[in-house]
């Protein structure tokens, strides 16, 4: 490599941050990218890549190399109504980028053009991975399917960090993000007068009753030195203060760092509802079920990852494990490869608030960092 990919990157600070900005003020929700991977391809076919649209994902191939290397940035926005007063807030009414995936797309479109740059120079066979739909959508399994990991090496991606100060490079061997779960519940009594609780079967104590029972999966039966967290998120039933509903709803998630762990909260989660709704003499209906897996990060990968960011001269520090889930954790089933985090908190920007918040923003000044590792690691994958 003839070339500073930190100087490269630096150059087109502004078009990277410029690029973050547009993206941020027209957001799109998952498989709904249509816009932004429009943006993307137009910019990719200008720069000489060989091009795979997957729906709204694309996959752009570039160089010819004895090993593949893919780096990955989900483009999805949120469900959330932006509360930032800022020039590039948000136009489209109850969407926003909350979760930094304008940024993560920004960077690599800017490692895209100084990978195509110095082409004649790669060693590797470069794949960039635009995903759709990360936020719940499972988008990562669409661009399996679609062909993104045939003949790939290894496989790296950049999530900004709220949680690190702006700069930070994070990393983790290991688990770094959780394996996600999911369940929906319907407690099923007999509905009557709130004054004549005897002639119905009252299913709101039996639901109570579930969510405390729930809590003690993980205080009581899980070992304390694993992680893991069961959530009641969503408690409908009763229409009004004299009335004993027929049925009260529950939804609520799991998350766990091994697979094992995932299956037993799974099987207990459900025992213990339809349990509790016997002992009160109701029936209960219950569907789990697991959304993805933890996110694992290769040792190996890891170390180069780190090893590639202290050459550049950016700081490299560890990342706390989160209970937050990602869907890059189906690419890391595949191949090895590792989860990145770029540290985005500035407390003297104002840049303090954490991912999925209305007022979530990104310290721009420190994007180009990525975009830099993400070429290092192009260009010095060595397998």
């Amino acid at each position: 490599m003839n070339f500073d990919p930190l100087k490269e990157a630096e150059k087109i600070k502004d078009e990277i941050i410029s690029w973050r900005r547009d993206f941020h003020m027209h957001p799109e929700l998952g498989f709904e990218e249509e816009r932004t991977s429009k943006i993307v391809e137009e910019h990719l076919r200008e720069w000489g890549y060989k091009i795979k649209r997957a729906g709204t994902g694309i996959i752009a191939d570039i160089g010819d190399g004895g090993k593949t290397i893919a780096l990955r940035a989900d483009m999805d926005a949120l469900p959330i109504q932006e509360e930032n007063d800022v020039p590039y807030k948000s136009r489209v009414p109850g969407k926003m980028h909350a979760c930094g995936h304008d940024a993560h797309t920004a960077m690599l479109l800017g490692a895209a053009k100084i990978i195509a740059e110095h082409s004649s120079e790669l060693e590797n066979k470069v794949r960039l991975i635009f995903q759709p739909a990360e936020e719940g959508g499972n988008g990562a399994l669409k661009m399996i399917e679609a062909g993104a990991l045939e003949g790939v090496d290894a496989i790296f991606g950049i999530h900004v960090w709220a949680e690190l100060p702006s700069g930070i490079v994070g990393i983790r061997e290991g688990p770094f993000l959780a394996g996600v779960g999911k369940f929906i519940a319907k407690i099923i009594g007999k509905g009557g007068h709130g004054a004549a609780p005897h002639f119905s079967i009252d299913p709101i104590p039996a639901a109570a009753d579930a969510v405390l029972a729930l809590q003690r999966i993980v205080a009581r039966e899980v070992d304390p030195l694993e992680s893991a967290v069961v959530t009641v998120g969503k408690i409908q039933g009763g229409t009004a203060f004299n009335v004993i509903p027929q049925y009260v709803e529950l939804e609520g998630t799991f998350r766990f760092f091994t697979q094992e762990l995932g299956k037993f909260l799974e099987r207990r989660i459900r025992e213990i509802i339809e349990n509790t709704a016997k002992a009160h003499n109701c029936k209960a209906e219950v569907n789990t079920e697991i959304l993805g897996p933890p996110t694992i990060n290769d040792e190996k990968m890891v170390k180069f990852v780190a090893e590639t960011a202290k050459a550049l001269g950016l700081k490299v520090g560890e990342v706390r494990k989160t209970l937050g889930g990602e869907d890059f954790a189906y690419y890391l089933e595949k191949v090895p490869g590792a989860f990145i985090a770029l540290g985005i908190r500035n407390e003297e920007k104002g840049i303090i608030y954490p991912h999925h918040h209305p007022k979530f923003d990104v310290d721009e000044d420190v994007l180009y960092l990525g975009t830099a590792l993400e070429v290092a690691l192009a260009f010095n994958f060595k397998g």
